[in-house]
Parts: C-alpha cells; structure tokens; sequence
C-alpha cells in the first residue's frame, strides 16, 4: 500500500499524518507493506516533503518581507534546488517582527512618521512595503551549492510585488522618471528597467515555479484583487497595487518586444483537467494561469528568469518517487485537513489519486473535514471512496487528537475496503 497524505493543516504535519495513518493500516493489516510519502503543491511544506526522501538540508540568513534577517532553508537532490517563497517572504514572518530597513514607499513614510521602527502586523502598511528581495538571496544561495536547476515554491506569500524585489536581489533594476529605484508599493512609478545587470547564472540554470494557483497577474482575478486583501490590503491598496503590476507587466512587454507580447517558452500548468501550454505561442505572460501566483511572482519569475510554470502537486510527486512506487502499489490512502472545492484544483490528494487512477490503483481520502457534496463528486476527483474525521469521531476528537483520530478512521477505511473487495 501506499500512504502519502499532505499537511492537516493546524493539527498534523505531512509526516505526523502519514506516520498515523500507517499505524492504522498495519492495525488491520499488520502483514501489508506500506510505502509513505508526504505530499506538498509547492506551497508550505514542500522543502520538507523533499528533504524527507533523502535530499539534503540547507539552511541560510535572508533578508524576510521587511528586510529584517530569517532563516530560510532549501533541498539540494543533485542538482536541483527545491525552495520555498514563502521561507524569504512569507506573510508568517511578520508575525513579532520590527522592520528596521528595506525600501520605504514614500506614502508609507509619510503616514507613519517613524520610518526607523514601524509595527509588522500585516495591514496595509505591510501590504504595500513587503518585498520579494529575500528570495533572491535565496537564489544566490541555492547557485552556491552548485545547483542548476531551481525549483520555486509559490504561496503563502506577504508580498504583492510581481518578483521585482527578487530581480532587484539578482540585479535588475527598476527606476522612475528621475532614475531612482522605486520601492515596493510604488510601482506604478517605474519609468524604466534595465535588465544589463541580471545575474549571468540566470541563463546557465533552468528555473521552474511550482503552484497549483491558475490566476493570472492582472484584473479581477490577479494577483492583487484576490490575495492583497489576505496580506492586509485594503481597497485603496488593492488598486496602488494592480496599478503597479499593470505598470511594471506594460514596461516589460514593451522593452522586450516593443509591442505587447511576451513569449513563455516552456510555460505548462495543469488547470483543473486541462494542460496550457505556452510553447511557441504569443500568449502574454501576464496573462498565464499561474502568473498571478505568490503576488505574481509567477509572472516575476518567467518574466525575469525564464521559468517555466508548473502543477505544484504534480512536480512535486515526480520529485519523490511516487509514480515508481505506484507501480509497486495496489491500494493509496491519501488525506489533508479539509477535502473541499479547492482541492479538486490541482493540490496534492487530488493529483495524487488522478494519477493513481490512470495507473489502476484505488485511492481512498481520509480528511479531517470532507464538504458535503454527492459521492459522484468525490469519484469525479479520482477518489474510490472518502472518510472524514469529523463524520466519524467528531470534531472535537478531529481537532484534539488528531494522530489518534485519524489513525482509527484510517483502520476503519482499510477494513470496510478489504471487506468489500
């Protein structure tokens, strides 16, 4: 069998999940040989999910959303370079932290009179100041170890910036009219780019955004309208914001093709039941699915570093080895915090069962919360059949003992499967 569930976000980690639900296969078949995984879409959790195959553990100083100094940690396999944005520019990292330093807009400076010391919870503030610089650091880092292909994380991010603090890191650089560097938060004011000082290595190494996210960069479902309200955006903000994305999207195109084009080679992203692909085409990259991403750090990223885009979910098993242990494998369990709408798009369990399907392999969910929608749903997914915590033991004992929980109503999974079979 093979067990490989994502985060219950809150109570479990991936691999406290995985580890709870093989005790309660082996309680009803002790004799079974369990193969586990932990799953991640390129969001929370993916460097970890890597590092526990066997990839090796690096950990660094960068600067975080406000410039203050965190740590960040990435997985070398070989010579790839798995990292996640949000360990440079996670909106997490606000949490207690000061910002002494970075680029202040000059509306912001304005407004908070002390612009040595100012507070980071996330608000509107922080919506307009953070920055991405810190994952170029990261980058920086990764190329130090020898990596040559690097694969970028998206989620969870403080930032609304497009990438341009990660370019600004590997030496683009952005100014206004007068040819001073803009700061996040005012990119509408960007005159110029010149790309003369990117980083050389940015040519010797392929680089890949990993996000199950579909939104493109600009409009009603871009990066700013559907995420800056999460990172503490208000509506004032929200607009400064798509102002300067749409800003800095049009200056790009226009240095680049001087029209409004953009080539994305190689760009692919799974959408829903669908594959785009970019290759050979016209398609603006603004407009990809999944360039809306981390504040729109997909578009950043194959804007800048010639990335290209892909399913997070999907990547991310083809890192670890699971479809070679699915062929290995006659049953999968696979679970997550809450089985709802949105993990039919793409995220973890769902790839995961998809493709255990067109390998011929079942696949059972237990979730710690399951939506009430018709089992068609659930089938439609790739699900042979679907078990919620909270249905069968309560919410109290899903939220509170989560280990134990899903243990039990992973044995009663497996028993009511092996029964039927």
């Amino acid at each position: 069998m093979l067990v490989a569930p994502d985060k219950f976000k809150g109570t479990l980690t991936g691999a406290a999940a995985a580890a709870a639900m093989t005790a309660g296969v082996l309680s009803v078949a002790p004799g079974a040989h369990v193969e586990q995984f932990t799953l991640a879409d390129g969001g929370e959790g993916t460097v970890e999910t890597v590092l526990a195959t066997g990839a090796t553990r690096h950990t660094c100083t960068v600067p975080g959303p406000l410039g203050d100094p965190v740590e960040a940690t990435f997985a070398l396999l070989g010579d790839t370079a798995v990292l996640e944005s949000a360990q440079a520019c996670g909106l997490q990292l606000l949490a207690g932290v000061t910002a002494r330093g970075g680029p202040v807009p000059r509306r912001v400076a304005e407004s908070s009179g002390d612009s040595a010391t100012r507070a980071s919870t996330p608000g509107p503030e922080t919506a307009l100041r953070a920055s991405s610089a810190g994952l170029g650091t990261l980058v920086g880092q990764a190329w130090a170890t020898g990596a040559t292909r690097i694969i970028v994380g998206l989620g969870g991010v403080a930032t609304t910036d497009g990438g341009v603090g990660l370019a600004s890191s590997l030496g683009v650089r952005f100014v206004d009219a007068r040819g001073i560097a803009v700061a996040p938060g005012e990119l509408e004011q960007v005159a110029a780019i010149d790309l003369r000082g990117l980083d050389p290595r940015v040519h010797e190494t392929t680089f890949v955004a990993a996000t199950d996210v579909t939104n493109p960069l600009l409009g009603p479902t871009g990066a700013a309208a559907v995420y800056a309200p999460q990172k503490g955006a208000g509506p004032h903000e929200v607009e400064l914001l798509e102002r300067g994305l749409r800003t800095v999207a049009e200056r790009v195109e226009a240095a680049t093709h001087h029209h409004s084009t953009l080539r994305a080679r190689g760009s692919t992203l799974r959408a829903r039941d669908s594959t785009l692909r970019a290759r050979d085409s016209t398609l603006r990259a603004r407009d990809l699915p999944g360039a809306g991403a981390a504040g729109g750090l997909g578009w950043g990223l194959v804007t800048f570093l010639g990335a290209s885009i892909r399913s997070g979910g999907e990547l991310v098993m083809d890192l670890i080895g699971v479809p070679a242990a699915l062929d290995r494998a006659d049953l999968v369990l696979t679970g997550e915090g809450t089985l709802d709408a949105q993990s039919r798009f793409g995220k973890g369990p769902v790839a995961l069962a998809q493709l255990a399907a067109a390998c011929g392999v079942p696949t059972i969910a237990v979730a710690g919360a399951v939506d009430a929608v018709p089992d068609t749903h659930h089938h439609e997914a790739g699900f042979a059949a679907v078990w919620s915590l909270v249905d069968e033991l309560g919410a109290d004992a899903a939220l509170h003992d989560a280990a134990s929980s899903l243990t039990e109503v992973t044995a009663r999974a497996v028993r009511d499967w092996l029964a039927r079979a």
